[in-house]
């Protein structure tokens, strides 16, 4: 498709959407490739959709990306994974698809730190950074020794197929029958050994910070703070709803000297919940991509996709920072999120509307390119079918 490269966005939810957006107001060509319906092909930033049949499958999703970077002649095109099943499948084929297209994303040896928790959290606690008191049961034998009677926090190591399976990001068990009963419904799901438990860090969403950055050669070329006010949903959270920009340059040393030590390019979410009991912040995730509400940094004056893609045509952009202040809301989402927490008496609807008045940012809606908006309401039956929300 002509002669300059444009960009390839693997997944075209409002996430992706996001993308297509930051790229198409910089005139770059993008294509979107999902395999459901998505509404970042309804942009009028997006050159191109295509459809493929499989992208959770490794080995389905490489062939696709092959097949069309091929038919479409994207040689040179920059490549933005949304998944983490796409990313992991990126890193360990990294040098085929390299030949057609220029990847955005970190190779395997890097990624294999941040795709299994147990890597994630053992180097977490080389360098010192607190993490949620974690265990490893390698069976139900090993439960009895597991201290304290709960609440406990059950999860995958290696999150996509639960989260697939379920819908949940984890389960909380609320004693140790529970615990029992719940660790084996997982090991069903997961297979032994991949099934850690961990203490429950009291509080929801608005407990739980990210650190946001585009990394390379261990600086923040861009980088914000965020907060979660709200996620879907409240305790576990698979997605945020609504978050605001805010300074921390503690969680930002954290953060990075994490992703130094993994010598990590591109773009990352560092996640962390504030433990009120000690005041801590421990770590509970990292996400080697970028994560679903980057479209805020675009108002807060850090255009994430823009600049990786910058950086990926040789013009490697000056340091910036996420101004504070800024706010993002997902509505679809959202509201329902906030209808929970009105009725369980955690949020009242003075706090509520006055949340909405701030947000500078919709994930979807935006006056410049409404149709994707439209698309969303339409799909919404789909989008629970396939996805639970």
């Amino acid at each position: 498709m002509m002669t300059q490269p444009g960009a390839v966005v693997v997944g075209g939810d409002f996430l992706g959407l996001g993308i297509v957006r930051s790229l198409g107001r910089h005139g770059i060509r993008v294509c979107v490739i999902d395999d459901e319906r998505s509404i970042a092909s309804f942009s009028r930033f997006t050159s191109l959709s295509v459809r493929v049949p499989n992208l959770r499958d490794p080995d389905r999703a490489v062939m696709a990306l092959l097949e069309v970077g091929r038919r479409h002649q994207f040689q040179g095109w920059v490549l933005f994974p949304t998944r983490d099943e796409t990313v992991a499948a990126i890193a360990a084929n990294r040098e085929r698809l390299s030949e057609i297209y220029r990847l955005t994303s970190p190779p395997w040896d890097v990624v294999r730190w941040v795709w299994d928790k147990r890597n994630t959290y053992m180097l977490a606690a080389r360098l010192g950074i607190p993490t949620p008191r974690t265990w490893y049961p390698a069976s139900s034998m090993d439960l009895d020794g597991i201290e304290g009677e709960g609440p406990f926090v059950i999860k995958p190591a290696i999150k996509e197929h639960f989260l697939y399976a379920t819908g949940a990001k984890a389960w909380r068990a609320n004693d140790r029958k529970e615990l029992a009963e719940l660790f084996r419904r997982a090991v069903r799901i997961t297979g032994d050994g991949e099934v850690m438990i961990q203490e429950l860090i009291p509080g929801n969403g608005i407990q739980q910070f990210a650190y946001c950055a585009f990394i390379k050669d261990g600086r923040a070329l861009g980088s914000m703070v965020v907060r979660r006010r709200r996620q879907h949903p409240p305790e576990f959270g698979r997605a945020s709803t609504y978050v605001e920009t805010l300074e921390s340059p503690h969680l930002e040393a954290s953060s990075l000297t994490l992703l130094r030590e993994l010598g990590f390019y591109g773009l990352v979410e560092v996640e962390y919940k504030l433990d009120p009991r000690d005041g801590c912040f421990k770590l509970l995730d990292v996400n080697a991509r970028a994560w679903g509400y980057h479209s805020i940094g675009h108002a807060a004056g850090v255009d994430f996709p823009w600049l990786v893609f910058a950086d990926q045509m040789g013009d490697t952009p000056s340091p910036r920072h996420a101004v504070p202040g800024v706010h993002w809301v997902r509505l679809l989402t959202d509201a329902p999120t906030a209808l929970v927490e009105l009725l369980s008496g955690s949020l009242n609807w003075r706090s509520y509307l006055s949340s909405l008045r701030q947000a500078t940012v919709e994930a979807v809606f935006s006056r410049e390119d409404p149709i994707p908006w439209l698309a969303e309401l339409a799909l919404t039956p789909y989008l629970m079918l396939r996805r639970g929300f």
